[in-house]
């Protein structure tokens, strides 16, 4: 058996198990763990746990060592490094004229790596920059083209619902969200409503989604001819919270109906 523990990097960040041998870490603690680009400072942020070595699919690195006070002292060096960092890239795109725009500059805990997170409608030839950074900083530099709803998540901010952004504050990863969740959830096709900061579908609209995909199992779309006790019509509305539905016949006479009476309904008008 191995003793592991969940360790984020970020707020919302994903979470990633590393081996605890010996180390005294509490839920919220700060501590130093080893990875792929070398130290760095993390939290934990889930409770230490014990777990079959043949139920681990990959090799664990693991935890170094609690934070201490040098540590934390490092980070605020790193802090202001990054904000160095961030102008001073800033600038040299300006003066290249690359078609990028900086969003955020991130350190190693070690400072020996800096990962440049960016912006473009299409690829950007940064090689030149990538050789001006690692000579001011005399680091590895590394260039990471990210996305609008990247972008939203680090810089962060409020909703039109007036809480904090989902997407910098609890969610770790993003799903797929389509205009048809929109439309299932009979909301106004309005850009500006149904769009987050980012200018992309807002994430919440993922949230309900498969109870409106149940409720409307086996339900015709608005403006198909259904079958019901009194002879055939047309579906004109759909009230999917009280679960009931409009039905429009030949004779201009409107049935109200339960989304249940809708499903069940003969297959021939009588």
């Amino acid at each position: 058996m191995v003793t592991i523990i969940g360790i984020k990097f970020k707020n919302s960040g994903k979470i990633y198990d590393f081996k605890c041998d010996d180390i005294d870490i509490k839920l919220g603690d700060t501590c130093i763990v080893d990875t792929e680009r070398g130290l760095s400072l993390g939290q934990a942020a889930v409770n230490l746990r014990k777990k079959d070595e043949r139920d681990i699919k990959r090799p664990l690195k693991s935890i170094v060592r609690k934070a201490t006070e040098k540590d934390l002292e490092q980070i605020k060096k790193n802090e202001t490094n990054e904000k160095e960092a961030l102008k001073t890239c800033q600038n040299m795109i300006k003066e290249k004229k690359l078609p990028m725009k900086l969003v955020d500059v991130e350190f190693s805990f070690d400072a020996c790596n800096a990962i440049f997170y960016f912006t473009a409608e299409g690829r950007v030839d940064f090689r030149e920059l990538v050789k001006d950074l690692a000579k001011q900083f005399k680091a590895r530099i590394e260039m990471k083209q990210i996305g609008v709803r990247d972008e939203a998540k680090m810089f962060g901010g409020y909703g039109p619902c007036g809480r904090t952004l989902c997407c910098s504050s609890f969610l770790k990863n993003f799903e797929p969200v389509s205009i048809r969740m929109a439309k299932e959830q009979q909301l106004t096709l309005n850009p500006t409503k149904i769009s987050g900061v980012c200018g992309r579908l807002m994430c919440c609209l993922v949230y309900e989604h498969h109870v409106y995909d149940q409720c409307l199992k086996n339900i015709p779309n608005l403006g198909k001819k259904v079958n019901t006790p009194e002879g055939q019509g047309k579906l004109v509305k759909i009230d999917i919270m009280n679960e009931k539905a409009v039905v429009e016949l030949e004779d201009g006479k409107r049935l109200h109906m339960t989304l249940n009476e809708l499903r069940t309904c003969p297959k021939k008008p009588k």
